[in-house]
């Protein structure tokens, strides 16, 4: 198992019915136990992050987890919906180095990057670089988002994200943080899901090279 820490989305919560119906129509302490038992196994497989696991599509070398299916569908007019209501897409980004964070104000891996990212762009940005925290918390969590920033001290741009850009990177996997580096051409350089040991000198990694990469 991998040591990145990540969270999952309430939506996960749902699997979650099966095995609460199993527990309730076991009959005997046999079948209660074995009941327990798999839910365990089921609890530790849906936690894990196995970058083992089949790919869906071609991965960029070096990426973390494989891209969800694309379905020939293209990114460049997704987005994300600005703190002054104003809407950014993707494509308006080609030429500089983008960075998707996927976050929770109340993730704690989410929050452990936070320092990570602020340095990123503080360091990058005359380079070209541009963060964008992107929230899936919930309608309640973008609440929190004006405190999260003040905390923090975060300067980079904060925002609600395309709920067809939520479902075109993250279809499948829900885990948070989910962290997408884009070069100059638009070109996905590394995923990242999870926020752990060694997960600062990946991301420095991919935008180091994202950077290098030349602008169309």
């Amino acid at each position: 198992m991998s040591d990145i820490a990540d969270c999952r989305l309430p939506i996960a919560d749902l699997n979650m019915s099966n095995s609460h119906k199993f527990r309730k129509s076991a009959i005997g302490n046999w079948q209660l136990a074995i009941g327990i038992l798999m839910f365990c196994c089921f609890l530790i497989s849906c936690n894990s992050n196995d970058s083992n696991s089949t790919p869906v599509v071609t991965a960029p070398p070096g990426t973390t987890y494989p891209m969800p299916p694309v379905s020939g569908t293209s990114i460049v007019n997704m987005g994300w919906e600005l703190a002054d209501g104003k809407r950014s897409v993707f494509s308006e980004h080609k030429g500089k180095v983008l960075i998707l964070d996927f976050y929770a104000t109340w993730c704690v891996p989410c929050r452990d990057s936070v320092p990570h990212l602020i340095g990123l762009q503080k360091q990058y940005e005359e380079q070209g670089l541009r963060v964008v925290g992107l929230n899936v918390g919930g309608p309640d969590d973008e609440r929190e988002v004006p405190r999260f920033a003040k905390e923090f001290g975060i300067q980079y741009t904060l925002a609600k994200p395309d709920e067809q850009l939520v479902s075109f990177l993250m279809a499948d996997i829900d885990a948070i943080p989910q962290t997408f580096v884009f070069d100059r051409q638009g070109k996905l350089v590394k995923r990242l899901i999870g926020f752990g040991k060694g997960s600062g000198k990946e991301l420095d990694q991919a935008v180091e090279t994202a950077l290098q990469s030349p602008a169309p």
